[in-house]
């Protein structure tokens, strides 16, 4: 397999370039050249696996032959999950009508452990072969930075920055990113939003002399090696659901704010997972609701809600689903993101966003709803939720059946869960005493000159 950009600037590379890549040269964002397919029968027997034995399976077409980490896909995969509490990884349960897939079972209790955890033992492995170093940089909206950091905290010759919203994530989030005091993490809180953050990481990035004298390293969805490996657990969910009969087909409920999950769910229905309909649930952050309802695509203003992993507007990874949308036409999508960020939109033709809703059923969910939701699903069902897997559940309300993705664990997100139930989720053992850590974190205001200052005063 190789990979090429969506934007059409890189030549074809392989699966540890991508990796190494992250970001595209052209500024684009990395697709293998084609997607792999899986008949009714492999489908059978891949219900039966583990979820480790699943990954290696859903994981091999996608790698480049010859290369030395395909054959080392096992060792890693067995490493990466062997971190999780759940030896399920990601259990599936059920809560009434629906049934929940619970992705937080890892070292910082959201799904991004999921890829973040392979990512890190993938970096170290590839780094390893070329004794090389990597500096790793990231923006977060909350869960992303502390999956990445635990991901690589203390591994050999990487270095990792993680940005967030200063004041705009929950303070167990902040806690989990600043409480961790390995030489090789570097927190940077900015006086800004999370797409603040995004657009620093683009814009070093996308500076080809500093990316590559300081060797940076992608940790965002932009990095295919996430999408990878969250494609694995809707083929996991599907099997423990229907029992692996590739006559059931399933609606998968995604809360998503940068487009990466439920992506990762569009390619394994593309693949061929029998997948009726991706719910698309936003919170009053809504860009993708409102591209899904209009075909146009404009960038509003961040507004901070109780579920802020999704108080997105800048959803970065929808450029990947643009590029199939497109019908692969990287001239199209090098266009329409010009035009993104000349004017702060672009538009669709309405045959194209009649396209997109034959697979996304797009649901906007205000604050009201979420906690009802938290709080019905509790006296309901005996089921703690976080407002983000509320989003979820309260999208899904016409799918009886739907399996909704909870992407965070509820004690990460205490005070609503209170507001909700009236009383807070019992605290994992991971989360004991957090608060009272010390902490390391540098404050900037949200310019990449400040960012690109602090990463030259750390690694020069």
């Amino acid at each position: 397999m190789r990979y090429v950009s969506t934007r059409g600037g890189v030549s074809p590379i392989s699966f540890s370039q991508a990796v190494m890549m992250g970001l595209a040269t052209d500024g684009g964002l990395l697709l293998p050249e084609r997607i792999p397919t899986v008949d009714a029968e492999r489908l059978r027997q891949w219900s039966r696996l583990s979820f480790q034995e699943l990954a290696v399976e859903v994981m091999t077409p996608f790698m480049t032959r010859g290369e030395r980490v395909t054959g080392q896909l096992p060792e890693l995969v067995r490493r990466s999950f062997a971190t999780f509490s759940h030896p399920e990884i990601t259990p599936v349960i059920r809560a009434g009508e629906h049934w929940i897939l619970e992705l937080f079972h890892g070292p910082t209790l959201a799904f991004k452990d999921v890829a973040l955890q392979f990512l890190g033992n993938l970096f170290e492995t590839l780094l390893s072969e070329e004794q090389g170093r990597l500096n790793i940089l990231g923006a977060t909206s909350g869960d992303t930075g502390s999956a990445a950091i635990h991901g690589v905290r203390g591994r050999a010759g990487i270095h990792v920055f993680i940005i967030h919203p200063h004041g705009r994530v929950s303070p167990i989030q902040e806690r989990q990113m600043t409480s961790v005091l390995d030489a090789n993490v570097h927190n940077i809180a900015i006086r800004g939003s999370f797409d603040d953050g995004q657009s620093i990481v683009k814009a070093l990035f996308n500076d080809l002399p500093f990316k590559q004298a300081y060797r940076l390293g992608a940790v965002n969805s932009i990095n295919w090696a996430r999408i990878l490996a969250q494609i694995v657990y809707f083929v996991h969910a599907w099997g423990r659901v229907t029992g692996g009969d590739p006559e059931k087909r399933v609606v998968f409920s995604v809360p998503t704010g940068n487009f990466g999950d439920i992506f990762a769910g569009y390619m394994a229905m593309r693949m061929g997972l029998p997948v009726e309909r991706l719910v698309l649930a936003t919170n009053r952050n809504d860009i993708l609701v409102r591209f899904m309802e209009s075909g146009v695509y404009r960038i509003g203003t961040v507004q901070p809600t109780i579920s802020p992993s999704m108080d997105i507007q800048i959803s970065s990874n929808f450029e990947r689903y643009l590029y199939y949308l497109l019908d692969e036409d990287a001239e199209a999508v090098r266009d329409a993101m010009g035009r993104l960020q000349r004017e702060g939109l672009f538009a669709v033709s309405e045959a194209k966003r009649a396209q997109a809703a034959e697979i996304f059923v797009p649901r906007r969910v205000g604050e009201p709803q979420t906690l009802d939701r938290i709080r019905s699903t509790w006296e309901g069902c005996g089921v703690l939720v976080d407002p983000h897997t509320a989003v979820g559940l309260e999208a899904a309300r016409d799918f009886p059946e739907a399996i909704c993705l909870a992407t965070a664990h509820p004690a990460k997100f205490g005070e609503a869960v209170q507001q909700a139930v009236g009383r807070e989720s019992p605290v994992p053992a991971s989360l004991d005493g957090l608060m009272e850590r010390p902490t390391r974190c540098r404050i900037l205001d949200p310019d990449p000159e400040a960012v690109r200052a602090f990463m030259r005063e750390v690694l020069d």
